[in-house]
């Protein structure tokens, strides 16, 4: 190969200086660790009390039915105490939500909804966690706009169970498909975001959201699908996805 001349280099050198300045001028930035927003051991009690709510949720149907209530207002007691817009949002939809179960405890869309925010809040970094205030704004969000809906009783249950049918369906197809080798990311990327848009049209919003969850997760890590890590992950969201859907219908 023949060399490059010597006054092309130096245009070069020139054309890229600007850009290696800013690149290196937010470096510092990057590498820089992020400032904790909340006391440690206030985190830590948050992320006690998710895990005894998400464990009380997740045996409803059993004999911790009784324990659901409590643990949601202790959650609401610490979200108090971080003096928060978004936790204590969060907490007081909960709340809510809460006392509209106590009332309908046959509530499809809020037993779905319920279901999401449990399992999209209860991470371990609990408070610190990257996308808490986006999620838990969003969360609060359905669970209020479930407070001014009419009963999910009006609902059809049957059109709720077909729903439901079909979208396992979905999750056992992209099982296979992260089983396969290599794991297929097309097929991955195309289911979650069919059953995200179904779920939309019936307003199945905790659907909705964790399954374009999902689709985002496949996307940004399409590469990296041969690793174990990264498949644990995409395993755990289908989980809480499968767990979501069989909530629909109680």
């Amino acid at each position: 190969m023949a060399d490059i001349p010597e006054h092309e280099l130096e245009e070069t050198r020139a054309a890229l200086a600007p850009t290696l300045a800013a690149t290196a001028a937010i470096l510092p930035w990057v590498t820089k660790p992020q400032k904790a927003r909340f006391d440690a051991r206030l985190n830590e009690r948050w992320i006690a009390a998710m895990n005894r709510l998400a464990a009380a949720w997740s045996e409803r149907n059993s004999t911790r039915a009784d324990e659901i209530r409590p643990a949601i207002f202790g959650l609401y007691a610490i979200a108090v105490e971080t003096a928060d817009a978004d936790c204590l949002r969060l907490g007081e939809a909960l709340a809510g939500a809460a006392d509209r179960l106590e009332d309908n405890g046959h509530a499809p869309r809020l037993i779905a909804a319920m279901s999401a925010t449990i399992e999209s809040l209860n991470e371990v970094d609990g408070l610190e966690h990257v996308a808490f205030a986006r999620r838990a704004s969003h969360f609060a969000g359905r669970l209020e706009a479930m407070a001014t809906t009419a009963d999910d009783n009006d609902r059809s249950v049957v059109l709720d169970q077909l729903f439901v049918d079909e979208a396992l369906e979905q999750i056992q197809f992209m099982r296979d498909a992260l089983a396969a080798l290599p794991a297929d990311a097309y097929a991955l990327t195309t289911e979650s975001l069919k059953l995200a848009q179904q779920a939309e049209l019936l307003e199945i919003w905790g659907v909705m959201h964790l399954a374009r969850q999902l689709s985002e997760m496949i996307s940004r890590h399409a590469a990296d699908l041969d690793n174990a890590e990264v498949l644990a992950h995409v395993d755990d969201q289908l989980t809480r996805l499968h767990n979501t859907i069989t909530a629909v219908n109680g």
